[in-house]
């Protein structure tokens, strides 16, 4: 449990999705793994109608990828097995037969972006600050791109990614397609994915599965893709600039 864990349950057609990890819900390798299969499973469960991702705490929704993690990469096998693990959630997300909602509740960075981008539809609280880190520390928001490219464009992705120190409003990533509404409480938001959720869970499955692929036209590639862009991210975070850039950081989170 200290080392982060994913749950599911399914009620009434619904099934949430909750990851934590007690260092602002980052990902280590075997959450991001635990995810993808608690997708895929809800993707293949023929009671499911839609899926909640959501994560525990009062901190970040997600705070990318864990630095821990990182750190202890040490050739570009291990490097691309973690960076494959945000392409298996991805690639989880966009293949199952179901809409996935995101629920926000407080700020996304690095490949917390990405997850937020690579949901359907993302509801999220009025403070949730969004920024792509990956270049402050030496690699690029390569494998969860493709996700923020897809909602945002390539302008947007672009701008995203050359201002990795910058924190974007709420207000923004909603005039930009991250998210589809942002709530002033998280009573509000919760509201409001209830009546969304419990909406979808009463309409006629095969249609939106139907709805979903034509959603997600022009990415059957990704599973090539992605794992493709997990190499580059690999290599990159064995260079010296990445690894001491992340240790500067820890120190800072510190402090």
């Amino acid at each position: 449990m200290s080392d982060g864990h994913v749950h599911s349950s399914t009620t009434n057609g619904i099934a949430t999705v909750t990851f934590h990890h007690p260092k602002s819900n980052s990902l280590p390798g075997h959450v991001l793994r635990a995810m993808a299969t608690a997708i895929e499973n809800a993707g293949l469960d023929p009671n499911v109608r839609v899926i909640i991702l959501q994560s525990e705490g009062e901190k970040a929704f997600c705070a990318g990828a864990s630095f821990d993690e990182l750190l202890a990469i040490d050739n570009i096998e291990d490097g691309t097995v973690f960076f494959s693990g945000f392409a298996a959630v991805i690639n989880a997300i966009r293949k199952a037969p179901v809409f996935v909602i995101g629920r926000i509740h407080s700020h996304i960075v690095g490949g917390g972006v990405g997850l937020a981008c690579a949901v359907d539809i993302a509801y999220a609280h009025e403070n949730a600050s969004a920024r792509l880190s990956e270049l402050a520390i030496g690699i690029g928001p390569f494998v969860v791109g493709p996700a923020v490219e897809r909602k945002t464009g390539a302008g947007t992705f672009g701008l995203l990614s050359a201002t990795p120190a910058t924190r974007r409003s709420a207000a923004w990533c909603v005039q930009h397609g991250i998210y589809a509404e942002t709530f002033a409480t998280l009573e509000a938001l919760d509201e409001r994915i209830a009546a969304h959720t419990q909406e979808l869970a009463g309409y006629n499955p095969e249609a939106m599965a139907h709805l979903k692929k034509v959603m997600w036209r022009g990415t059957e590639d990704w599973d090539e893709l992605l794992p493709q862009r997990a190499i580059m991210s690999g290599r990159l975070v064995l260079s010296d600039f990445t690894r001491n850039a992340i240790a500067k950081f820890r120190t800072a989170a510190k402090n």
